[in-house]
């Protein structure tokens, strides 16, 4: 009898499943996306950054032919939107920001619609504008939200330890303030939706972008107050999300009162600028950083404090604290710490949920600070950093508990890889050669969750999982694609359990009316979370196939093995029988079975307690980047020549998709320390579209030597830990360490454009300050 060796395809370099089709043009996007009958929304938004709303007048909008519904405040449901209730879909009384929706209309073509809107009357009063953090509890600031208390929107307290006591038997307290800046998302694929209201029965489809598909589906019936049996979620194929689709956004509920009312099927897709001007920002940030050390090199004490703009409304990027928190406390061994947050309204844009989630804020300042208190003990950087890098076993103040963790192999590879304390060393030494053109070298760090996050009730993930008659499989799972190659991923893990090839299984993930539950993409949770789910659910199923195999063979279940399509003998691989084959006996005999499973994988993660206490997540991710520049002193101008980078992976399930995900997340960094910046004047987006809005393009890229360590973690899917939003948290900071490297001077505020660079260099930029100017 024929033998078959068993094979793997984990760690191997395996081309995402939905690459061609992609490649091809053949994806059909939202925007591509067309139902029968469809009208297309338009929303019109204010011209006023703060104001009363007077008066409306829609009549012309509603008399103008091919108009088919005209909705304004008193259409929609008395739900508001956001974290903190205080998002109106459509503002009646008053707008507190640029992108606010005061109307919207459906018509027969997007022409119609745009035309509709010029003929809509609207009267204000302005009201006095707050644009500064700092100001926003100052006595006589504009109150934003009304039926608030301030204009603190959150606040977030925690300590462990006694950093104040900490401090005194410090040799060496460093404090500086940081100040970090807007940017967007930049998907390419832009914010969109189609609702369809089933006329007969009352049913809703949204054909949605989100992340949370599940969760938008119970946050809809909450607004729309419908029983939540009701509505369906439908996720097209999705041009990017990098968090800017956790929440419900008011265009949603928007077209979905628009297709109630028109009684047909609304779709609304922004524009670029609106796109720019309407999707949530990441947090611009303010932060306080004091850091004690002892002459040795020991860090004493670490005290932060940050002030965050949250702009008109709240979204979940309210709640990134939760994540800077985490950093501060426990990313490096810091046995006294103090940290505080506030999110403050103003009347800027509204941020939101972004890949690192307060992490990058966070780490710009630690890492920064990393390299001042190494040379103010006289230690090399690297030296410093393993000198107080924790290892696995160790449980921190906050309760985090690294139970895997190559913080110190990160480190040192990245280090050895780069030559880095040699190159430190020469850059120092050459500060003063008269070459305008100097070399720098940065090194910085970062700790992130890398198995998900208990913040709802549940951070599970199910999977079901059926074979047919000839052995194929289809794994229907809650883990969303939304790019990152969830779907190739899962499948690998599914052949790995059940030998199959990958051209044997299908993916199915964009149905709430098919798939089972899951929390959604966030949190870097989906290889973590969903992997287990389909290892889970596979096992049951294999259990099943080679139980009726042994019933069939006369051989013991645990004497055989899936592989290549076939039972064979574990041992030797020795073919028993193919696997279609028993499938369909299986199938057809007396007392038929099918091959259909289910499991729901529920992380040992814990929620933290009032004190923000507890082992949040499943496992920890870290990283180590190196970064070499050149500083043009005569123009400002930094070249990004080289990132070595170091990530602790757990273990590497798919190499190309590991390498492309990292590749992505330094590109998306060196643009927040270089080049992207979302200009925000008295409330305004001045940068509105991809020509003044710089993001890196193909010749900015610089050359990237990645290096994977794999720590095998005990819970992970075959040992791998989630690394989606590792890759872009330390770029800034290792930017800003290299500038100091190459230079000689420190720049507390990002990003490092050529003017701002150049008027450091002239001594022409001052420190930025917690205190309003």
């Amino acid at each position: 009898m024929p033998t078959i060796e068993k094979e793997s395809l984990i760690g191997k370099r395996v081309p995402k499943m939905d690459a061609p089709e992609k490649a091809a043009g053949r994806t059909r996007y939202v925007h591509d996306m067309n139902l029968p009958g469809q009208l297309i929304g338009k929303i019109l938004r204010t011209d006023r950054i703060h104001a009363k709303i007077l008066s409306m007048d829609t009549s012309a909008a509603e008399a103008l032919p091919g108009v088919k519904a005209v909705i304004t405040a008193k259409d929609m449901p008395a739900k508001m939107l956001g974290l903190n209730n205080d998002n109106p879909p459509l503002k009646g009384d008053k707008v507190r920001a640029e992108r606010d929706e005061i109307a919207a209309v459906a018509a027969i073509t997007e022409e119609i619609a745009l035309e509709a809107l010029k003929l809509i009357k609207v009267e204000y009063e302005d009201l006095p504008t707050l644009f500064d953090p700092r100001e926003s509890e100052k006595e006589g600031a504009p109150h934003i939200q009304e039926s608030k208390d301030s204009n603190v929107c959150m606040e977030f307290e925690y300590e462990h330890g006694d950093a104040a006591k900490a401090e005194t038997e410090a040799d060496f307290v460093i404090e500086d303030t940081f100040k970090l800046h807007y940017v967007t998302h930049a998907c390419m694929g832009v914010s969109g939706v189609i609702a369809d209201f089933d006329n007969i029965t009352g049913n809703l489809t949204l054909h949605s972008n989100t992340q949370v598909p599940f969760l938008h589906k119970r946050e809809f019936s909450e607004v729309l107050e419908m029983d939540p049996s009701r509505i369906r979620i439908i996720q097209p194929p999705i041009g990017g999300g990098f968090g800017s689709k956790l929440d419900i956004y008011p265009f949603e509920p928007i077209a979905v009162i628009l297709a109630k009312k028109s009684r047909c099927p609304v779709k609304i897709v922004f524009t670029r600028e609106e796109e720019f001007m309407a999707s949530p920002t990441r947090q611009p940030a303010y932060i306080n950083l004091r850091s004690g050390v002892k002459k040795d090199g020991t860090i004493t004490s670490r005290v932060f404090d940050s002030l965050l703009d949250n702009g008109a409304y709240t979204s979940w990027g309210a709640t990134i604290p939760f994540v800077m928190m985490q950093t501060a406390s426990s990313f490096y061994r810091v046995t006294d710490c103090q940290y505080a947050t506030k999110a403050v309204y103003t009347n800027n844009p509204t941020a939101g949920s972004f890949r690192g989630y307060g992490n990058l804020q966070a780490t710009f300042a630690i890492e920064q600070h990393m390299d001042k208190m190494a040379e103010a003990v006289g230690m090399d950087p690297l030296e410093f950093r393993l000198k107080n890098a924790q290892e696995a076993g160790e449980v921190t103040g906050q309760g985090m508990h690294f139970k895997t963790c190559g913080f110190k192999e990160c480190l040192s590879t990245a280090g050895e890889k780069s030559d880095f304390s040699r190159k430190f060393a020469e850059n120092n030494a050459n500060r003063g050669n008269g070459n305008p053109v100097k070399k720098g070298i940065g090194m910085a760090s970062m700790l992130h969750v890398g198995g998900g996050a208990k913040i709802y009730p549940s951070d599970g993930c199910g999977t079901i999982l059926k074979m047919d008659d000839f052995g194929h499989v289809t794994i229907l799972t809650g883990a969303s694609e939304i790019g990152q190659g969830s779907e190739t991923v899962l499948s690998q893990l599914v052949c790995e359990e059940l030998g199959v090839p990958l051209s044997a299984v299908t993916v199915v993930n964009n149905d709430t009316d098919i798939t089972p539950w899951d929390v959604g993409v966030h949190a870097s949770r989906t290889t973590f979370i969903g992997g287990n789910a389909a290892i889970g659910a596979a096992k049951l199923a294999k259990a099943k196939v080679l139980e009726s195999a042994s019933q069939v063979s006369n051989i013991p279940a645990d004497q055989l093995d899936m592989r290549g399509g076939c039972i064979v003998r574990a041992d030797d691989g020795e073919v028993i029988m193919q696997l279609g084959k028993l499938l369909r006996g299986m199938h057809f005999k007396d007392k038929a079975e099918l091959v259909t499973t289910s499991f729901y994988y529920e992380p040992p993660s814990v929620h933290q307690d009032k004190g923000f206490k507890g082992d949040v997540s499943a496992a920890y991710a870290w990283a180590t980047h190196v970064v070499e520049v050149e500083v043009d002193t005569e123009t400002g101008i930094v070249t990004l020549d080289k990132v070595t980078a170091a990530h602790d992976v757990g273990r590497v399930l798919n190499e190309m998709s590991l390498e492309g995900q990292i590749e992505g997340g330094i590109i998306m960094g060196q643009g927040y320390a270089l080049t992207e910046d979302l200009l925000v004047k008295e409330g305004r987006v001045i940068t509105p579209n991809f020509r003044d809005y710089k993001m890196v393009t193909a010749p900015e890229i610089p050359e990237i030597d990645l290096s994977f360590i794999e720590t095998q973690d005990g819970e992970g899917p075959q040992g791998a830990k989630g690394v989606g939003e590792a890759p872009s948290i330390c770029m800034a900071a290792a930017v800003g360490n290299a500038i100091y490297n190459a230079t000689g001077v420190r720049i507390y505020e990002a990003p490092y454009t050529p003017e701002k660079v150049y008027r450091a260099l002239k001594g022409a930029v001052e420190a930025p300050s917690m205190a309003a100017e």
